[in-house]
């Protein structure tokens, strides 16, 4: 038998870009298995775009997105839905179906993938659902749900199938203190619990550094760093500095690059 990888998710030399727009330029990075790792940096840096590679939404165009070992770039649709079926995702928001009850939209993925009994359905649901702290909820609709709930009901859907990898877009945007430091304790506690692999998007410092493993910080379509929470607190990169502390001025400039404003308005250029 072979011996798995310490990386569930490796990405070798990697780019992506829309047309002439690069996104990602050859991009290395590894998400260790069985750990919680964070991807952070500015909007627009790729974090997101990491997660449509690793579930083959986007392709590579060089290098190779590396899922616990096969290469998710050459797969074809077989191959790439019987990978998918290892990874769970919560979307940003949660994306629950609007017409489903909560019991509904957790059951679906089983219903779809699956060809286990209605009874058997029901109790790994409430099962799901309890280990989210919602299964008193299985009745309600999604508009009846705060925000927060929402969230959780959305992370019982992605764990249903029992997955090697779940990956989270934004797990804490838009939530209350309360609600935020919730959805922390449950991506860390479900992580342990489970034995997951956790990958999550998050531009929220404070809960990130205390429940992530692994940070990586990406900026102009690389790895700006990479290391524990307490080693991205204290890079001396100068862009990775501005970052944990939030500064307004530094690498990441306030001005999106264009002419100067003596340029733009006309001002001291003769007619």
């Amino acid at each position: 038998m072979s011996v798995p990888s310490a990386s569930l998710v490796e990405l070798r030399h990697l780019t992506f870009g829309y047309g002439e727009r690069v996104i990602l330029d050859d991009v290395c990075l590894t998400v260790p298995r069985g750990k919680v790792t964070a991807l952070m940096g500015a909007s627009g840096g790729g974090k997101t775009t990491i997660l449509r590679l690793i579930g083959g939404q986007n392709r590579a165009q060089r290098g190779e997105m590396l899922f616990d070992g096969h290469d998710v770039t050459r797969m074809d649709q077989e191959q790439l839905y019987t990978a998918r079926r290892r990874m769970g995702m919560l979307f940003q928001f949660g994306a629950l179906f609007a017409d489903f009850s909560v019991f509904e939209n957790v059951a679906f993925p089983l219903r779809e993938h699956t060809g286990l009994p209605e009874a058997l359905i029901r109790d790994i649901v409430l099962m799901k659902l309890n280990a989210v702290g919602l299964r008193g909820s299985r009745h309600m609709m999604p508009s009846e749900l705060s925000g927060g709930m929402a969230r959780r009901v959305a992370l019982a859907r992605a764990i249903a199938l029992d997955p090697e990898l779940v990956m989270y877009d934004e797990p804490f945007s838009g939530l209350d203190p309360i609600s935020t430091g919730t959805a922390a304790r449950l991506i860390r506690q479900l992580n342990d619990s489970m034995g997951l692999t956790s990958i999550f998007v998050s531009h929220e410092l404070e809960q990130t550094l205390v429940i992530a493993d692994h940070v990586i910080i990406l900026a102009n379509g690389k790895v700006a760093t990479e290391g524990s929470p307490d080693q991205v607190r204290h890079s001396t990169d100068p862009l990775v500095h501005q970052y944990v502390n939030a500064e307004i001025d530094g690498p990441v400039r306030f001005h999106y690059p264009g002419l100067s404003v003596e340029q733009d308005f006309g001002v001291g250029v003769a007619p």
